[in-house]
């Protein structure tokens, strides 16, 4: 940050309470800190709400990789998703359960798009997507 602007707000004794309480709970140094990523995370929300946008992703899949067929399916996908997949982690959980994560690069509605085509798989048991923009707020 190169320029520091000081701004007030007026809120009521209660929230601002509740909100010292919250701040201090997660480590926040001071108050500033904690609306700075307010404002960021808000930002990020609007900026993602176009689904042309760029973004990065997770997509966390917790899967039975002994249902015949699913792991074809979801190599599949994403073999037919390469330009956008960055990379993959596939960690073993127990004798059925494996979880797959997949960190890809895109416009908010491919991402979504494959998340959804991942997800509805028969023997997909879990599922996150967690879609970010790719360039600062």
């Amino acid at each position: 940050m190169s320029k520091i602007e000081r701004v007030g707000i007026s809120l009521e004794p209660e929230l601002l309470a509740k909100f010292d309480a919250l701040i201090e709970k997660q480590g926040y140094p001071n108050r500033s800190e904690a609306v700075r990523d307010l404002i960021r995370a808000r930002l990020e929300q609007e900026y993602l709400a176009d689904t042309s946008a760029d973004a990065v992703a997770a997509i966390l899949l917790i899967y039975d990789h002994h249902l015949t067929g699913l792991t074809a399916k979801l190599t599949h996908l994403q073999h037919s998703h390469l330009l956008h997949i960055i990379t993959t982690t596939h960690v073993h959980l127990d004798h059925h359960n494996c979880l797959e994560v997949i960190i890809l690069k895109g416009k908010v509605k491919e991402i979504q798009s494959l998340a959804d085509r991942m997800t509805s798989l028969k023997g997909v048991e879990l599922s996150r997507v967690n879609i970010m923009s790719a360039v600062g707020a």
